[in-house]
This record gives structure tokens, sequence and C-alpha cells, in this order.
């Protein structure tokens, strides 16, 4: 039987600039089998499309409350996403 797949779009705010919160995301979700993007965004956040194993994600969205060394985590929140990436990068 198939592993259930899903995809979340994902919003994390606090001290999440300028703490290779990216790379850590996107070393992380390739540790888990996942695809997608991860992006900073002008006001200081950083968002991130996952999508894979319904474990996988569950898995990523709680490492997020962690994020790397240096990172001051205020808030994880997530929305149900479609779209269904290949790979994962790194934008802006």
């Amino acid at each position: 039987m198939a592993d259930k797949r899903k995809a979340a779009l994902v919003r994390i705010t606090g001290r999440v600039q300028g703490v290779c919160f990216r790379v850590w995301t996107r070393d992380e979700a390739e540790r888990l089998g996942l695809a997608g993007w991860v992006r900073n965004e002008s006001d200081g956040s950083v968002t991130a499309l996952i999508a894979g194993a319904d474990a996988a994600v569950d898995t990523m969205l709680g490492r997020f409350w962690k994020g790397p060394p240096g990172a001051a985590v205020a808030s994880v929140a997530s929305e149900d996403a479609t779209e269904a990436p290949t790979g994962f990068r790194i934008t802006r």
C-alpha cells in the first residue's frame, strides 16, 4: 500500500533569517525525502512549501519549531497546498 501524500505551505516567524534557516530547511527536507522550496520574506519570516509522504510532512512541521542553531521560532502556521513540486530548492 502506497503512503498517503500531502503538501503544506508553511510560514515561520521569529528569528529565522540570518541563521541559515533556508539551508537547514533544504537539508532536513531532503533527509525526509520531501520536495518543495523555501524562501525569505521581506517581513523577516520564512515561507516553505513541503510535499511528500504524510508522516514526513508532519515530521518536518514539528522540526520547524526548533529550526537550526541560532533560530528562535515564534510561530509555525501551515495550510494545505495542492502544488506538487519535484526536488527541493532555495529561492530568494
